[in-house]
């Protein structure tokens, strides 16, 4: 097992990065090499290596962050670099940005291909995955009477967008429900066949849920669609950089995603992914020229935008990669399992989210019963300055917990031991 002394030793040794107090970056490298022989589901327990990890954030450790899931702190790394970039924008705006830095993008667009299997013509960089997926939900040629197949679990956002163009245009928004957790990823796949009819022109689903972290069969899911002419449209905002997948194993036409979440990039980040084949088809959210019309770049026609968010992903990269996306995910389930299993004893407990490695990664639901989960959420926060997410939905509820990369198994146990006072006591008057 690699020992705090043997990976720091390791570090001063290392000429080929600045050193870890400095930038953060060498843990993320180092510790990669140290442990570049030991399985992930092995590496997930060493706490050496993750201490070391740890300490590439400025979180605040006076607070217990297990909402992940919405928006998560970069490394230190990441912030310096966006600081650098930025910083140089306002030299001279119009052209340290708009000649030096932007053209700069295009290594970015590059880096993204590559780490989701892709061709390089085929990503572009957004503001987030609402963006990204509205561009796709919007830009669909659809008529009156066209239906959209989707789940009454899916982003609010994007089901307020399918919803406008119900209003506006006559298309029918048609939800199924499935059961938390699923019997197994077979059922979801039935589920969209059976309520496929000959007016279903869309499937938008996601490629895991923001309410129980539930993994659905992509790849299966879309070649459903496509051997009947439908498109599907995957949400991938808590997907990317979460668990390790490529283009490969989705197959799929659109995608969109968030890099402020399980990347670590800058706020305000994500990407498009759009099949060659389909941009030219796919109008845009802001106009560009006719002679754009194949090109995947016309879908980050969005008026003046800093250059140093989009730039700084770079770095996001670099540190997830530098950690394995494989030992990332093996610690996620691992941080998952650990709260989720010693709360599950109690019969009041019920976790809502499959254990099933398929099914599932780092974010999870879990539900007391007879406790409000607002109230929950509200406790772990007043009382021990825990951040969770209450979730209540018309067919289930819960606590939503998504610890993180910089997690400590401290920060779990107490978190453990508070709902466990509260399965034993109740909530206080």
């Amino acid at each position: 097992m690699i020992t705090r002394r043997s990976f720091m030793r390791g570090v001063a040794a290392s000429a080929a990065f600045a050193r870890f107090d400095e930038d953060g970056m060498a843990a993320a490298f180092d510790a990669a090499g140290y442990v570049s022989r030991r399985s992930a589901d092995d590496v997930a327990m060493d706490e050496d290596f993750w201490f070391e990890i740890q300490r590439a954030f400025t979180v605040d450790r006076t607070l217990v962050n297990f909402n992940n899931g919405g928006v998560s702190p970069s490394p230190r790394v990441v912030q310096e670099a966006m600081r650098r970039y930025l910083e140089y924008s306002n030299g001279a705006p119009v052209y340290n940005m708009w000649r030096v830095l932007d053209p700069q993008i295009e290594n970015v667009r590059r880096r993204l291909a590559l780490a989701f299997g892709c061709d390089t013509e085929e990503i572009a960089i957004t503001r987030n995955a609402s963006e990204a997926l509205e561009t796709c939900q919007l830009g669909l040629d659809l008529k009156a009477g066209d239906e959209v197949l989707t789940t009454n679990q899916d982003y609010p956002r994007m089901l307020t967008t399918w919803r406008q163009r119900a209003k506006r245009e006559g298309i029918v928004l048609k939800q199924v429900s499935f059961p938390l957790p699923p019997e197994s990823p077979d059922q979801l796949v039935e589920i969209f066949e059976k309520n496929i009819t000959p007016r279903t022109r869309v499937i938008h689903f996601c490629h895991i849920t923001n309410l129980s972290g539930q993994i659905f069969p992509v790849k299966r899911i879309c070649k459903l669609a496509r051997e009947r002419g439908i498109e599907a449209i995957v949400d991938g905002a808590h997907a990317f950089a979460h668990f390790p997948f490529k283009h490969a194993d989705l197959d799929c036409d659109y995608y969109g995603t968030s890099l402020h979440k399980w990347l670590l990039a800058p706020f305000g980040t994500g990407f498009l992914y759009v099949r060659k084949a389909k941009i030219p088809a796919l109008w845009s959210l802001m106009a560009s020229e006719e002679g754009n019309r194949g090109n995947i770049r016309k879908f980050e026609e969005i008026g003046t935008h800093p250059s140093a968010n989009a730039l700084a992903i770079n770095e996001a990269l670099n540190f997830h990669e530098g950690i394995g996306a494989e030992r990332k995910a093996a610690r996620l389930r691992y941080l998952f399992h650990s709260w989720a299993k010693r709360l599950e004893v109690s019969s009041r407990v019920k976790i809502l989210t499959s254990f099933d490695p398929q099914q599932s990664c780092g974010l999870a639901l879990v539900n007391i019963a007879g406790i409000d989960p607002v109230a929950l959420s509200n406790h772990l926060f007043n009382e021990y300055r825990i951040i969770t997410t209450p979730i209540k939905h018309a067919e289930f509820e819960g606590l939503r917990v998504t610890p993180n990369v910089y997690t400590t198994m401290r920060e779990v146990e107490m978190f453990v031991q508070a709902m466990e006072k509260v399965i034993r006591h109740g909530l206080p008057a």
